[in-house]
């Protein structure tokens, strides 16, 4: 198991040695271990296919969509053992995932795409919900009444962070939240993610492969590769690391090659 971030008590999340296969025969994740501490923000980096929004959906329950399911190993969320449980009742107990690509319904409004996050809650939990959603996201209260579907890229990832937020989480999986955005637009969210975690104390485990934004923010980060975890550490850390540096952050004359291996014991 890997070393706990900030260490010294039981973590929010314990994924503990999980593998995952998808229809019965390929295997994909293999042995991943990792922690997000209550408060934390914690980084699944990696390239495409590395395994990260497996993981994700791993801790989610959402590979059976997928014929995929967790083998071996345990996940657990503040104690409980809940990779076998129902994702609606892991959103009740405080879980959310944004899934990559956003995902808004288009022929929604962006207010009702944001109201569709709050189905397990009262209706004065509800407009709570709302007035804080804006308080953090004031452009969406600029479009709230335009159909979701003929906003920006920007918009709607906020639309969807939003909608995962109405939920009141203790933590949100957030999927490639960089995806498809210009760089501004990527401080943005990943300023509001800050201010989230901050102030109305949500955890984040994110998978995105833009590792120097997400070093950047990150408290602690594991890199994927292959389905395995091969490095975690610090998120300064790791973006100071040698490796880190010539294979994620583009600082290398060379081709890019595979991970050194991580050592054992």
């Amino acid at each position: 198991m890997s070393a706990l971030p900030k260490a010294a008590a039981a973590p929010l999340l314990d994924v503990n040695g999980i593998e995952v296969i998808y229809n019965h025969v390929i295997l994909v994740l293999k042995g991943v271990s990792l922690a997000v501490p209550e408060g934390g923000i914690v980084a699944l980096l990696g390239a495409n296919g590395a395994g990260k929004t497996t993981t994700l959906k791993a801790v989610s329950n959402l590979l059976k969509a997928e014929r995929g399911e967790v083998t071996k190993g345990a996940i657990t969320f503040r104690g409980e053992r809940v990779d076998a449980m129902n994702p609606s009742d892991l959103v009740r107990r405080g879980v959310v995932q944004v899934m990559e690509g956003r995902h808004c319904f288009a022929h929604l409004t962006v207010e009702d795409n944001l109201l569709t996050g709050a189905y397990t809650r009262s209706g004065a939990e509800t407009r709570d919900g709302l007035e804080r959603v804006y308080t953090y996201f004031p452009r969406l209260k600029q479009r709230r009444s335009s159909q979701a579907g003929y906003t920006s890229g920007g918009e709607q990832q906020m639309t969807a962070i939003g909608r995962a937020l109405m939920a009141r989480p203790k933590m949100i999986l957030l999927d490639e939240p960089s995806m498809g955005l210009a760089p501004q637009l990527v401080e943005e969210i990943f300023e509001i993610v800050k201010g989230l975690n901050q102030k109305e104390k949500v955890s984040f485990l994110l998978a995105e492969q833009n590792t120097n934004i997400a070093l950047r923010f990150a408290d602690y980060g594991y890199i994927l590769e292959n389905g395995r975890v091969v490095m975690d550490g610090e998120g300064s850390s790791l973006a100071q690391n040698e490796d880190v540096k010539e294979f994620y952050l583009g600082f290398s004359s060379g081709g890019r090659r595979s991970f050194p291996p991580r050592a054992s014991g």
